[in-house]
């Protein structure tokens, strides 16, 4: 059976790197893993006084977000932390009472022209992920940071280092695995 994974698009661009970089993991991986992109472009920004009868894109967004096995977050790195857009729809997945992402596999990559590849934002993401109401369960010890991206794709946004390509393996190697045994320890 696939994982069905969810890949939140961190970025509004469409020109996205890490888009880019998610599709390649959908090609590449598709035997283990079926991967979607979630694209949260025009969500509604977060307000309490919607937060229970939120707007139909929004429901969407949750709805399709809940409706998997496992969460990817694709995010690039502006201003040394996340893009507000994704800030904005992890707030709407941390409220409403239905805890969407709580105790799911999930999985993080990222990915920037400078060399730190969204080290800063990767930071501030594990944190916003931490609390308690959003609480998936991180895969460990397997950080994507892919440093000059820019240099690492042909023009038809294809990954041709090798290096980059041989890690992604490892990794999304590494959250099967992992998937396996979080799934197993709870019994599902």
């Amino acid at each position: 059976m696939k994982i069905k994974v969810k890949a939140i698009i961190g970025s509004t661009s469409s020109t996205s790197y890490n888009l880019k970089i998610v599709e390649h993991l959908r090609k590449r991986h598709a035997d283990k893993l079926e991967i979607t992109p979630v694209f949260i472009n025009d969500l509604e920004m977060f307000s309490i006084d919607i937060e229970n009868t939120p707007p139909e894109n929004v429901q969407d967004f949750k709805d399709n977000v809940k409706d998997s096995d496992a969460v990817l977050f694709a995010v690039p790195e502006y201003n040394f932390s996340i893009p507000g857009a994704m800030k904005n729809a992890i707030d709407w997945l941390s409220r409403g009472g239905d805890f969407t992402i709580q105790d799911k596999p999930a999985f993080i990559i990222g990915s920037s022209m400078g060399v730190l590849g969204s080290v800063r934002a990767q930071m501030h993401l594990r944190e916003i992920l931490s609390n308690p109401a959003l609480a998936p369960v991180i895969l460990p010890g397997n950080e994507v940071y892919i440093g000059s991206v820019h240099t690492k794709m042909n023009e038809t946004g294809e990954i041709t280092d090798q290096a980059t390509i041989d890690f992604l393996d490892l990794v999304l190697n590494n959250f099967v695995e992992f998937y396996n045994k979080t799934n197993s320890a709870v019994g599902v």
